[in-house]
């Protein structure tokens, strides 16, 4: 049995801590990590937050005390998605804030979501390492002579003004929608939300609860969409919406029941900003779709490829000024919510882009399932890092006569398919994304690669 009092390091992770309650993550890894984050910082002010599991009031507790023992001042805005955070550090100037969830996982696991002052976020390149490190050699400064402010605040009212900005809610259609927020975040925001437009909505999953008595709060998983899914055909829905644990991602079904993979999600949200934005530029990351380039260059605005991964993404679409950046995985950056990944405003814009044009959700799809063919993202775990290196090695050189390029892990593209293949952060995985022009050439393609990874 693990020691609790002693912090597990390999709960720090690529962007994130994270890790099973209470053997990994504990109430001592979190007064500790509390107490290492604003000293990083050299944190006065901080908001605090938390997701719906039963561990994260503890959680939560454990890391303001810890915060507060350095002299830092901690704002507690409770249960809340963790986009909610960010909002509330950058509507109250913050110096950063931390978000108690684990996101997508079990409930067995919780973990800790870091940002610093204008939700720039931490990782384990920026920030985590450091704080870690601080923790593990056990130099946490001592206790301060007087402990931080605490104080309760609340920002959700604020908070739905702000999303709210990003369309215009008068010419939003009386859509037929099913919402799932897997009973999570998702079921606190959600509501509020469709309270203020003319959609019919029905519910599942949508109570806060953080035993998850229906299903995981993973919409990735299939298992995991089954209800919403027949929901929408049962209901005759126009679109089905679900959301992730901490309602950071939001994922969406069509009236067909099919889901939407994110890269074409991806692509419909530039074509609804670049309508009303021409010009501008859009991030996607180095797995997605042909999709993605072709809408932004229909509509007259500049596509830029990144690598994967919010702190990337992020820190690019700063410096690039991006209007707007999205991931396969159901992430959707917006330069005007601070650069930072939402759940809630993808949904607007795409009701709002169904709205301007009259179609339904399948109907925008249309268009792109019948020119690109995904393979989604397929996982091949190895028996070490070392294989994982080599099996990429191979690729490189198997495909050597198309443009290769390693902006993260290997692509390589051909007028008629293209490939990325990557290592995961924290196991021996390589992660698979394919895309043919026709759907047999995505599928020989795909095998031939997995051939090579699995052989």
């Amino acid at each position: 049995m693990a020691d609790v009092n002693v912090v597990n390091p390999n709960i720090f992770k690529a962007y994130d801590v994270r890790g099973l309650y209470p053997s990994e993550v504990n109430e001592t890894a979190a007064h500790d990590i509390g107490g290492g984050f604003v000293t990083y910082l050299g944190a006065r002010r901080i908001a605090v937050t938390r997701d719906m599991r039963t561990s994260s009031p503890g959680l939560a507790e454990a890391f303001i005390e810890g915060a507060r023992q350095q002299g830092c001042d901690v704002i507690d805005y409770g249960m809340l998605p963790t986009d909610v955070m960010y909002f509330a550090v950058c509507r109250d100037g913050l110096d950063g804030g931390a978000q108690i969830t684990a996101s997508h996982n079990p409930k067995q696991y919780n973990g800790i979501k870091l940002v610093a002052r204008d939700a720039k976020p931490l990782s384990g390149d920026i920030g985590l390492k450091e704080i870690r490190e601080m923790i593990m050699a056990r130099e946490l400064p001592p206790s301060k002579p007087a402990m931080g402010g605490y104080e309760r605040r609340e920002v959700v009212d604020d908070y739905l003004e702000h999303i709210f900005k990003f369309i215009d809610p008068s010419i939003i259609k009386p859509f037929n929608c099913v919402l799932d927020a897997g009973s999570g975040m998702g079921g606190l925001i959600g509501p509020k939300i469709f309270a203020r437009l003319p959609c019919k909505t029905s519910h599942v999953a949508m109570e806060v609860d953080g035993t998850f008595p229906y299903h995981e709060s993973n919409p990735l998983i299939e298992e995991n969409r089954r209800t919403v899914t027949q929901r929408v055909l049962d209901e005759k829905a126009d679109i089905g919406i679900a959301w992730d644990g901490d309602a950071d991602r939001c994922f969406f079904i069509d009236g067909t029941g099919d889901f939407v993979a994110g890269d074409f999600v991806t692509a419909l949200l530039a074509e609804a900003f670049l309508i009303k934005y021409p010009g501008e530029k859009v991030l996607y990351d180095v797995r997605a779709s042909y999709a993605v380039k072709d809408i932004v260059a229909q509509y007259g605005g500049t596509a830029l490829m990144s690598r994967v991964g919010h702190a990337f993404i992020k820190q690019r679409m700063r410096a690039e000024n991006a209007i707007f950046g999205g991931e396969v995985t159901g992430h959707y950056y917006f330069r005007d919510n601070f650069f930072a990944d939402n759940g809630f405003i993808p949904v607007l814009l795409i009701l709002e882009l169904m709205s301007r044009k009259g179609k339904t959700l399948a109907e925008l799809l249309a268009p792109l399932r019948e020119k690109y063919f995904i393979s989604g993202e397929i996982n091949t775990k190895l028996a070490s890092m070392e294989l994982a290196d080599a099996k990429i090695a191979d690729i490189t050189s198997q495909y050597a006569d198309g443009h290769v390029y390693h902006l993260d892990g290997v692509s390589v593209e051909y007028p008629d398919w293209h490939l990325n293949v990557r290592k995961s952060n924290t196991e021996p995985l390589l992660r698979l994304n394919l895309e043919g022009v026709t759907s047999e050439i995505m599928k020989q393609r795909r095998d031939e690669v997995l051939g090579i990874i699995r052989g």
